[in-house]
């Protein structure tokens, strides 16, 4: 199984934490999420080092805007050596076309590799009760993660970010080559904070996860590599 099947979050906000976890972890993980309090607070530097590090970064900012803005940003973000970007699909197909292709127009012109563009879909933090009574929408949260993740498809995109409930759905809609990045994972016994939509790491890969999202359970733990490992060893077994 390969390491870069699980992405440990880097939740952290400033560039020592992050680099020492980068360090302490390299020998078990080489893949690491990068999101908004992070990169806040350090800017784009930080991802430039944990790429020079050797490892790779899924930068999780979750784009969304006007299409024009969004594409400039991907653009801006190509430079940074993350293998890994992510817009909100709520920005709807324009928006999500032109992330991909500026995005892959950049990589070529740069002589980058071009990062893998995802949706964001629903976020894991939100139940049947907020979808509906907070946020407004009709139906089930599992329709709008199918409706959002066949658009990403549809827009050219490489995949979506959606919950581990949502995994099978997308797979049979989106077919095989179609990548899933899912946070919400928690393993057996571990706290859920302010996740809802929830599943162990070997239940996510069974389902068809194409790489899982962890960050406390592994970034909180006495002994990280130790836990990683463990993380990594059920992922084998799945």
């Amino acid at each position: 199984m390969s390491k870069e099947k699980l992405i440990v979050a880097l939740d952290v906000n400033n560039r020592a934490e992050a680099m020492s976890l980068v360090k302490e972890l390299a020998g078990v993980t080489d893949f690491f999420k990068v999101g908004m309090e992070l990169f806040y607070s350090e800017g784009v530097g930080i991802v430039r080092e944990i790429a020079a590090a050797g490892a790779k970064v899924f930068l999780d900012l979750k784009l969304h805007d006007i299409p024009n803005t969004v594409g400039r940003a991907a653009r801006v973000l190509v430079r940074s050596g993350a293998s890994i970007i992510n817009v909100h699909a709520a920005g709807g197909g324009a928006m999500m076309r032109a992330a991909g292709d500026s995005a892959r127009e950049e990589a070529a012109k740069l002589g980058l590799p071009a990062p893998a563009v995802v949706a964001v879909t629903v976020l894991t933090s939100i139940d049947s009760n907020a979808f509906t009574r907070e946020m407004g929408y009709t139906g089930a949260i599992e329709d709008r993660v199918r409706t959002w993740a066949l658009l990403a498809r549809e827009s050219g995109l490489d995949g979506v970010v959606c919950s581990p409930r949502e995994i099978k759905m997308v797979r049979k809609a989106c077919g095989p080559d179609f990548k899933i990045i899912t946070p919400g994972i928690r393993p057996a016994g571990s706290d859920l904070n302010d996740q809802r939509r929830v599943m162990t790491p070997g239940e996510a890969i069974k389902a068809g996860a194409s790489q899982i999202v962890i960050g406390r359970p592994v970034t909180g733990a006495p002994d990280r590599c130790a836990a990683a490992a463990a993380i990594l060893a059920e992922l084998s077994g799945a």
